[in-house]
């Protein structure tokens, strides 16, 4: 199953450091029944990329969370054993985890397939984005706006290869 874990540069420097992802159980995002249900959509792509996008905006509340984080969003695309990722099926369909799966125990970074971040220039619309996020959770529309500026930004994609010259860029 191929998951994906929105992370920090810091994040994926002590992922790179360790050769793993966290000790477990950690969130990552997945197409899940709820998101799927919610995409409307049989396109595993298209599916696929709308987990992605959740997996961004978790990213940001990363982001958001750690003033001194770097202010791009990263994403980590890994595959995981089935099983080893579950939805929790009370809250499939609840706005906020929308393909939120939880990862049990840690995953070797060997697994990952792929890593995507942000350009350099969407950085002073994701640290905007950071910092509108809580207005946004509330309801404000002009903060919306500002969090949907990040969401402009496609996330680059970049070969796992690439990771050392990704974090040395971070650190």
């Amino acid at each position: 199953m191929r998951v994906y874990v929105p992370l920090t540069l810091s994040g994926l420097a002590e992922a790179y450091r360790t050769g793993e992802l966290g000790a477990g159980p950690f969130v990552a995002y997945a197409v899940t029944p709820g998101l799927r249900e919610w995409y409307l959509s049989d396109d595993i792509e298209e599916l696929e990329y709308a987990a992605l996008s959740r997996a961004a905006l978790a990213s940001l509340r990363l982001i958001a969370a750690d003033p001194d984080a770097v202010r791009r969003r990263v994403v980590l695309a890994v595959d995981v054993p089935d099983g080893k990722a579950v939805a929790d099926p009370d809250r499939g369909l609840e706005p906020g985890a929308l393909g939120e799966v939880r990862v049990d125990g840690a995953v070797a970074l060997a697994r990952a397939a792929a890593v995507h971040v942000d350009a350099g220039d969407a950085e002073a619309d994701v640290s905007a984005a950071a910092d509108a996020l809580g207005a946004a959770d509330q309801g404000d529309d002009d903060a919306r706006f500002v969090v949907d500026g990040a969401e402009d930004h496609e996330l680059l994609w970049f070969a796992t290869q690439e990771i050392p010259q990704l974090v040395g860029a971070g650190e």
